[in-house]
């Protein structure tokens, strides 16, 4: 009994002075602190910097975005890198098939058809790039007051775009072409008039959400005007709505244009478009048909750079898809 009163009591010192020994620099944090647990290691980014990372994870839109950058070089600069007149008649050289001296080589009436091409190129550019602004401008201001305003100004607002889907947009671009004439601006006008209401249309159902927000009630009581919250409160968080379907919209206007000008309602000669260079290349197919075949790959290449481009943007905005 003594030798186990004795054992007992030793071990119970043991034990002291084993805790004794057991102090604060003797433990390890296995883990994390609750500081390190709070940092955030991730780097926050915008939402315009998550689509542009997203966008470039993307080798497809990313190619894309380089062609379309190589192209509009080529449109600004192309007509002068071989220095010849694109305009006047060179009747000695005329259907010259291609070679060190004319890249694309001569039209029927011996102008250089490199340069012609990438001057029909800008041309067709510009007209779709334009013709998206109007078509985005009105669209977004249209579709935007009826939404906002509502009531009988949305019923009548919207009856109105009715009644212009209604009528074939083929047989307007003809009248507007007619009475306007084959130039530039009956162009724009033609392809402008009815393309801004599906914008419309869009826009219209995006604000009927957005009008019902916090911010716009409180931009509302501070008696903010229309305007000023279309602007500044409407438009900025539908932007990217608003990209997509401005990059669906090139594409298609470079393509109307150019059937349009090959079918002979659009522009015409002595104007130059990819449309007017492919109806003119046409008439030569048989004999000459480069005359034809570049004006044609460059339309295509572009037509396409833009819609690999829009799918890649329509990936890269959509915050679904985010990782």
């Amino acid at each position: 009994m003594a030798d186990k009163n004795m054992a007992g009591s030793s071990r119970t010192q043991a034990a002291a002075a084993g805790t004794e020994k057991l102090t604060s620099d003797k433990f390890k944090i296995v883990g994390f602190t609750q500081e390190e647990a709070n940092k955030i290691d991730r780097p926050t980014i915008s939402y315009w910097q998550d689509a542009w990372r997203r966008l470039r994870k993307n080798p497809v839109a990313m190619g894309a975005l380089v062609v379309l950058a190589l192209l509009v070089v080529m449109v600004i600069i192309g007509p002068h890198i071989r220095g010849y007149d694109y305009i006047n008649m060179n009747v000695v050289e005329k259907n010259q098939g291609p070679s060190g001296k004319y890249w694309f080589g001569t039209d029927n009436l011996g102008r250089d058809l490199f340069s012609r091409v990438w001057v029909g190129a800008r041309a067709s550019v510009i007209i779709a790039l334009v013709a998206t602004a109007l078509k985005m401008i009105i669209g977004t201001l249209y579709g935007a007051a009826m939404a906002h305003f509502g009531g009988w100004v949305d019923d009548i607002m919207m009856r109105i775009i009715e009644v212009i889907n209604s009528l074939p947009n083929l047989l307007i671009t003809i009248l507007i072409m007619m009475i306007l004439g084959n130039n530039l601006f009956a162009l724009l006008v033609a392809l402008s008039i009815t393309a801004w209401c599906n914008t419309a249309r869009q826009t219209r159902g995006l604000i009927k959400q957005l009008k019902e927000s916090e911010y716009v009630y409180a931009a509302e009581v501070l008696g903010a005007s229309p305007m000023r919250i279309i602007l500044k409160h409407y438009v900025p968080n539908m932007i990217s709505i608003l990209l997509l379907d401005a990059s669906t919209a090139i594409p298609n206007f470079i393509f109307t244009e150019a059937g349009l000008s090959f079918l002979g309602i659009g522009l015409t000669s002595p104007e130059i478009s990819l449309g007017v260079l492919i109806a003119q290349g046409q008439q030569t197919l048989d004999f000459y048909p480069t005359q034809l075949l570049f004006p044609c790959v460059v339309l295509c290449v572009i037509v396409m750079a833009f819609n690999l481009l829009g799918d890649g943007l329509r990936d890269a905005l959509d915050p679904k898809l985010r990782k």
